[in-house]
């Protein structure tokens, strides 16, 4: 576990604004379905409701075919901070990038107030396919893609590494190389979670944040590298959680939205159970909190792109 120091400093818009212009933008079309969370932990390929998904695909100029990372937002959706901001400095480095909607067309805009509206494991499904449906793209390598997600998003990003979910959805077209989660939540206890693919995990984390605590996810990462899998995470000193969305330069704390940070769900014959009540994990159980905080930081964003930009310069063979 890498600990890094980062004191919260005032916003500099320099890193993520000003006028760029990509060679490729376009909004592609993404086969997807609806699984319900046991669908999907027990495999049921031929489960779920068909859905049509959008994703906005924008990347450099570049003669040769492009490496491309998938952004998956969190609860807050498709708006996410996060997601514009990477976006642009993963295209100013010369990388695609795949901004994908997991929400508009199913209904939601947002999920932070009510995460019972979207699975725990939907997105997962959602990236699978956009991998996919990236190999049909004439200017995309789809030898080399990488998953990043934030905050629910990065849930997907690291699960989505498991080798059971991959055989049962994983993509038939594309090859994911490194799955690199933001301030996932990591408290699950999901059947063969140790098995996951031999590929770079990268999990970035504010050692502040009250929203999806960082201890989880230690002991989770802890646990892979022991069972010989390339898992590191990073904790950035002071930051929250959100620590790299410009768009929120002030703490912000909604009283509104959920946090599940005093939950532990333990999957069993196929469901998510509540470990402490033995009963269907729900958003209405007594662990289940509300108003926690996020915060952009700009020492640890800066921190956090160098990273990302050596471990995709190693998986996409760029130097």
């Amino acid at each position: 576990m890498i600990r890094v120091s980062a004191f919260f400093v005032v916003l500099s818009f320099a890193s993520f604004f000003g006028t760029a212009t990509f060679a490729l933008e376009n909004t592609l079309e993404i086969q997807s379905r609806t699984l319900s969370d046991e669908d999907f932990l027990k495999g049921n390929q031929k489960a779920g409701i068909p859905v049509v998904l959008k994703g906005v695909l924008s990347g450099p100029d570049d003669k040769g075919k492009l490496t491309v990372v998938i952004l998956l937002h969190g609860t807050d959706g498709p708006g996410s901070g996060a997601v514009w901001g990477w976006s642009r400095f993963l295209n100013s480095i010369g990388i695609a990038t795949l901004s994908l909607d997991s929400y508009t067309a199913r209904g939601l805009t947002q999920a932070s107030t009510d995460q019972s509206q979207f699975g725990q494991f939907t997105q997962i499904y959602d990236a699978y396919r956009a991998a996919d449906a990236l190999a049909e793209h004439p200017d995309i390598d789809a030898s080399r893609v990488a998953l990043m997600g934030f905050s629910r998003g990065g849930n997907t990003a690291l699960y989505s590494a498991m080798i059971r979910f991959q055989r049962s959805f994983g993509p038939s077209r594309a090859q994911i190389v490194a799955h690199l989660p933001f301030y996932p939540a990591c408290n699950f206890q999901l059947v063969d979670e140790l098995k996951v693919a031999a590929v770079p995990i990268r999990e970035f984390h504010g050692a502040d944040d009250d929203w999806t605590p960082p201890a989880p996810c230690r002991s989770y990462i802890e646990r892979l590298a022991k069972a010989g899998n390339d898992a590191t995470m990073t904790e950035y000193d002071g930051a929250l959680h959100g620590f790299d969305s410009p768009r929120n330069p002030a703490r912000f704390a909604d009283p509104d939205n959920q946090t599940s940070r005093n939950c532990w769900r333990k999957e069993e014959d196929g469901k998510l159970l509540n470990a402490a009540t033995g009963r269907p994990f729900s958003y209405a159980d007594t662990c289940v909190e509300y108003g926690p905080s996020s915060q952009y930081n700009d020492t640890a964003t800066t921190a956090a792109q160098a990273a990302v930009k050596v471990i995709l310069s190693e998986v996409f063979g760029r130097k």
